[in-house]
């Protein structure tokens, strides 16, 4: 069963999404259930403490000094890596911040729209849909040679490819390891398709894995380390800003933030 768990410090907005949720879950016979609908975010992680690949209702807005819904999120997803994460918020507009605290958020709710119950219940009906998907389909994996070694790396891991200082040579980066074969970036960013964005000539990064970006200065940064950022790199980045806006990736109202 997949545990769901709910935090708004609006009453009024927890029994809304609540009720839709149960409603979706009971219409579809999901193997689903609501077991936390929390006005706090220590109250939640207290429920949540041995939670695996739930779903997290999350209010961007909470009114604690300690906790707001960016930071809650982080210690989620620290515990729960595999869960997914669902805004709620009365702003349309800050989906870039995700990829500030590295949150991978699969979709925004705005409050205030009149629409928050139905919303929350199509949401769910494409996160059951995109489990059962995922349950289906075995990990994705990127195969390298390493001198005599061939290795394989499951996708999800990849932070970017940077061209080698060897010709004809890239460097692949993980979290923890950077390894170099023989390859050529135009070839694989062909290959790889929309998970991967050509932000510079020497650097292709994972789109989720993007943690901050700085338009003045030209950089950004995947998994702590700091990467080039170029004009054309910029229009990329942007056009995948619209594919998030439209919907494509799940996230509603994203923009990019910095100075230009």
């Amino acid at each position: 069963m997949i545990e769901i768990y709910l935090c708004d410090d609006e009453d009024a907005v927890r029994r809304q999404i609540r009720t839709a949720l149960e409603g979706k879950i009971f219409a579809e016979n999901y193997d689903m259930k609501v077991v936390c609908s929390a006005a706090g975010a220590r109250e939640l992680l207290d429920a949540a403490k041995k939670s695996k690949q739930a779903v997290y209702f999350l209010d961007v807005e909470l009114k604690d000094e300690e906790w707001d819904g960016f930071r809650l999120g982080c210690e989620l997803r620290r515990r729960d890596p595999r869960g997914t994460l669902v805004y709620i918020t009365s702003y349309g507009d800050l989906a870039w911040r995700t990829f500030q605290y590295h949150l991978e958020a699969f979709d925004y709710i705005v409050k205030g729209s009149g629409t928050i119950g139905p919303s929350a219940a199509q949401c769910l009906d494409e996160i059951h849909a995109r489990l059962l998907e995922e349950r289906q389909a075995p990990t994705e994996m990127f195969t390298l040679r390493t001198g005599e070694m061939v290795r394989h790396v499951p996708l999800c891991d990849i932070l970017f490819f940077e061209t080698a200082p060897a010709s004809h040579h890239v460097f692949i980066h993980t979290s923890g390891s950077r390894m170099d074969f023989l390859g050529s970036l135009n070839e694989l960013e062909i290959q790889l398709g929309d998970h991967f964005i050509r932000t510079h000539r020497a650097y292709l990064v994972a789109a989720d894995k993007i943690e901050a970006v700085d338009l003045k200065h030209n950089k950004l940064w995947v998994g702590g380390h700091e990467c080039l950022l170029s004009r054309t790199g910029k229009a990329k980045l942007r056009k995948k800003t619209e594919e998030l806006k439209n919907g494509e990736s799940k996230i509603r109202g994203s923009k990019i933030g910095g100075g230009q």
